[in-house]
């Protein structure tokens, strides 16, 4: 397992760690677990901000958490399964991937567990190899990337997740090199990113995210051309989190490309607020995107039977639709938890109604986990759910 170290901790001073007192313990374990609910996500547009912003170089002022005790919730203990039974594998890793000895940078770890503490809110995040590709001595298809650009309040955190496509001998290659580049090209624009933010330009800043993303994503598939593959043998979903580090401002934006989740637990109700995709529904209007009924001269004409017109051998061959983009800016409120993830932990959020309670539980108190009980807490298990799992989560002061 690697852990990396929370940048935090050179920019922010720490809060230290106390134990709680036995009657705040008592009176949180005799609170009854509330009931998850599951609604669609209603975001209301950022806060609008000024474009001024303070000029020290200082590190922005920490609000305080309350003290965190060994056990966030003693009165709910650990799980390692939820739902109608023990899944299939077992729950500790157990072939490591084939190495080459020459490539030896290709390797990817079991488990990364990150986090930090930035403005108003603290960030735990983690990417676990599903329980299928230990068992099968897989390497692990996802990819997790947390990055702070700039110094004090003009910070900006990055945490941007891929998954590679199933199936493919390069999936955890292409997965890593779209963090890489979605990070290079955030920090490259990270200035007016934080700004745009501060300033609540929502649409400035879901052009230009939507258009960092698809210069990422056709560097993907610019490689797999190279290597003579199909872009989808070469592809991945791409997720992100941008959060400025100024206390003062609560928005938070979410963009990408691709399957996964995106949830905010308040006052103890998960709620899905994964954007969704635009449909077009009805038939044509005459006139309005249709041929007319019939030509200048009265012709009626003649209506479509449906048979197919053979390709013409010179055209290209038509591309694969693409998935499409994604994107949500808002304000998160005191005590919200948001929670962006890929497909291997949302599938089993969406589809068991255990996990959300038990995690409900877990995240509801006053203080967020540290990053074993993190760690812990991503991992529970659900029968018929064996993905990779990479998850980060948001919580507000």
């Amino acid at each position: 397992m690697t852990v990396t170290g929370s940048p935090a901790a050179a920019d922010s001073p720490a809060a230290p760690d106390a134990v709680a007192a036995p009657s705040a313990r008592a009176a949180a374990s005799s609170q009854g677990l509330p009931t998850p609910e599951r609604a669609p996500g209603v975001g209301g547009p950022p806060d609008p901000r000024s474009d001024s912003v303070p000029e020290s170089g200082h590190p922005p002022t920490v609000p305080a958490f309350p003290a965190l005790p060994p056990d966030p919730t003693p009165g709910l203990a650990l799980k390692d399964y939820v739902g109608s039974g023990p899944p299939t594998y077992d729950s500790e890793p157990t072939a490591l991937p084939p190495a080459d000895p020459d490539e030896l940078d290709d390797l990817v770890a079991d488990t990364v567990l990150d986090g930090a503490r930035y403005g108003a809110c603290a960030l735990r995040a983690v990417s676990v190899r599903g329980d299928s590709a230990r068992y099968r001595g897989e390497p692990r298809r996802d990819s997790l990337l947390t990055a702070r650009f700039g110094t004090g309040e003009h910070a900006l955190i990055l945490v941007a997740m891929a998954t590679g496509a199933r199936a493919t001998p390069g999936a955890h290659r292409a997965a890593a090199e779209v963090c890489q580049w979605i990070g290079r090209a955030v920090g490259r624009s990270h200035v007016r990113l934080a700004e745009d933010i501060r300033a609540a330009r929502r649409g400035d800043l879901k052009s230009g995210l939507h258009r960092l993303t698809d210069r990422s994503l056709g560097r993907l598939r610019a490689g797999a051309a190279e290597q003579g593959l199909e872009p989808e043998e070469y592809a991945a979903t791409l997720r992100c989190l941008l959060l400025p580090a100024d206390p003062d401002c609560r928005t938070r934006v979410f963009f990408g490309v691709g399957g996964g989740g995106l949830f905010r637990l308040r006052g103890g109700v998960w709620r899905d607020i994964e954007p969704r995709v635009g449909e077009i529904a009805g038939a044509p209007v005459v006139g309005f995107g249709s041929l007319p009924a019939e030509t200048p001269e009265g012709d009626r004409l003649t209506m479509d039977l449906g048979v197919p017109t053979p390709p013409n051998p010179y055209d290209p061959a038509p591309e694969r639709p693409r998935e499409p983009f994604r994107f949500r800016a808002s304000v998160a409120r005191p005590g919200d938890t948001l929670l962006m993830c890929t497909a291997g932990f949302a599938d089993p959020l969406r589809g068991e109604p255990d996990l959300s309670a038990y995690l409900t539980g877990r995240w509801s108190g006053p203080t967020p986990p540290g990053l074993a009980a993190f760690l812990a807490d991503t991992q529970v298990r659900v029968k018929g759910y064996a993905d990779d799992r990479t998850a980060a989560a948001v919580w507000e002061a």
